[in-house]
């Protein structure tokens, strides 16, 4: 197991898309990489988070702040490297965008899945995210999907 000691959470950066879309699919051990374009971190790499440890990338999330609804954000990927499973990074990266979120006044979180993605739907009930669905034809014909949201608490004035 490995300990969080030596874990670093930082914003994401531009230049750190190609790091994150050259282990993508090997963490997934499937070809994801086209689900994240170069667009996501270009222009919503300050709403993004990268976790790095002694060994390098450690985890990423993908978020952004709805342009459309004022109230919401959305998380778009998230990946945790194989050796940081089960540490609870997934967990803090998550309430990490949370907290940036709450800060810029969003009420709730936003994110889907495919009904496939048992793990997912576990994880994110887990989180406290009400499911939806599986909602029929959500991403076009024959493409499902699981949608979650999560209300925020407004941030508290230490």
């Amino acid at each position: 197991m490995v300990v969080n000691q030596d874990l670093r959470l930082r914003p994401a950066e531009p230049d750190d898309y190609d790091h994150i879309v050259g282990v993508v699919d090997d963490w997934w051990g499937r070809p994801v990489r086209s689900i994240l374009p170069r667009l996501f971190l270009d222009h919503f790499h300050r709403t993004s988070l990268v976790a790095e440890d002694g060994d390098g990338l450690a985890g990423f999330l993908v978020g952004l702040l709805s342009p459309s609804m004022p109230d919401a954000a959305y998380i778009h990927f998230v990946g945790v490297a194989p050796r940081r499973r089960g540490n609870g990074l997934a967990r803090r990266l998550y309430e990490r965008f949370f907290d940036l979120a709450a800060a810029e006044h969003r009420t709730e979180v936003k994110a889907i899945t495919s009904p496939q993605n048992l793990a997912s739907i576990a994880f994110h009930t887990a989180m406290g995210f009400t499911v939806t669905g599986p909602v029929a034809d959500y991403d076009g014909p024959t493409v499902d999907r699981v949608v979650f949201q999560r209300r925020l608490l407004p941030p508290t004035d230490s």
